[in-house]
């Protein structure tokens, strides 16, 4: 790695970012190679500027350069102290609903970009595969090729997969294959559910994608995918949604209905807490003080969102401005954890 860690005043330096999106600089025309649609593709409308777009030019969002320009990306982790990006696709680009071969040869394209991008800068970068979930025979084919021969460091999933919760019977394999081979597992949320109902005020965003997390985690943890995968290290994204802020109601209704919750697994919930890690993008300093209390700072990480609008856009900032943190917490929250969920020494 090219910067010592430690403290540089009140700050550490060489903070790791488990939660930040790349894409290529061009993407395929995959209408029409695939011969179907719903696809994302890229405008270049303006220097440094493009639209992403779906294939029937329906608008998705704006992004800039720093979005799949590495050097962009390095000159703002320098004036932010960030030493390591970990680098995962835009969850759009996820595809599950495609063909199993098609998604596997999208996944494929998205891998070997990352993979590129993190040989040519080999100590700002690690990278996160994406997977075609739908297929979970595939999945474990392109898991192992991540891992084996691209050196990605893990996958990032989605917080569903179409019709299947991460309790499926039939996404169990890809979980295993991710601990045999000791890959970093990093969810995130999709397509989240209720959608339709929310078209205003950014909703999806805002209230859909917390609920998803949680969806995810509690998926993970009813499902026994926890219990019978102790070695699994698997991180959720935003903080673990609203899953901390609703787990009194969760092991209260473990407890209540048992004959409801605990048909897979007779585990309290809450004894799942030191099991699996969460980002630190909660954007609150009270928010983040009751993780702590819940986690603890070794199951925390710092995960920024970059680069979109939604994220920190000074990478460790909430978690510098909290006084009343120590120096050894603060070390932990920016890098040490990161270390520990990616397997790095």
């Amino acid at each position: 790695m090219s910067k010592p860690s430690g403290n540089h005043g009140d700050k550490v330096t060489g903070k790791i970012d488990i939660h930040t999106h790349i894409l290529p600089m061009s993407l395929p025309r995959f209408k029409e190679k695939y011969g179907y649609g719903g696809f994302i593709q890229l405008e270049h409308h303006q220097p440094c500027r493009a639209r992403m777009l779906r294939d029937d030019g329906k608008f998705f969002r704006e992004i800039e350069s720093n979005c799949w320009d590495p050097l962009d990306r390095i000159r703002e982790c320098e004036s932010h102290g960030v030493e390591m990006q970990v680098l995962s696709t835009v969850p759009v680009m996820f595809s599950y609903w495609t063909k199993p071969q098609d998604g596997l040869d999208l996944s494929c394209f998205l891998n070997d970009h990352i993979a590129e991008v993190v040989r040519a800068h080999p100590t700002r970068f690690r990278g996160l595969g994406t997977l075609p979930m739908q297929a979970p025979d595939l999945a474990v084919r392109e898991l192992e090729r991540c891992i084996k021969s691209l050196g990605l460091v893990g996958v990032q999933i989605g917080s569903h997969v179409n019709d299947w919760n991460l309790s499926d019977a039939e996404l169990f394999p890809i979980f295993e294959a991710a601990a045999e081979l000791g890959a970093a597992v990093f969810v995130h949320p999709w397509e989240m559910m209720g959608e339709a109902r929310m078209p205003k005020y950014w909703l999806p965003w805002l209230v859909g994608m917390p609920a998803e997390v949680s969806l995810a985690i509690c998926s993970v943890i009813f499902g026994g995918v926890l219990e019978r995968l102790p070695q699994l290290r698997i991180a959720f994204a935003h903080g673990g949604g609203s899953f901390g802020g609703t787990l009194g109601r969760i092991e209260h209704g473990f407890h209540s209905r048992p004959d409801l919750c605990a048909v897979d697994n007779p585990v309290n919930p809450r004894n799942y807490l030191g099991r699996f890690y969460v980002d630190s993008l909660v954007h609150d300093p009270k928010a983040l003080t009751y993780l702590l209390q819940l986690f603890g700072p070794e199951k925390i990480a710092l995960g920024t969102d970059y680069p979109f609008p939604l994220g920190e856009k000074e990478p460790g900032k909430l978690i510098e401005s909290m006084p009343e943190l120590s120096a050894s917490t603060r070390e932990r929250l920016l890098r040490g954890t990161a270390l520990e969920w990616l397997g790095l020494k």
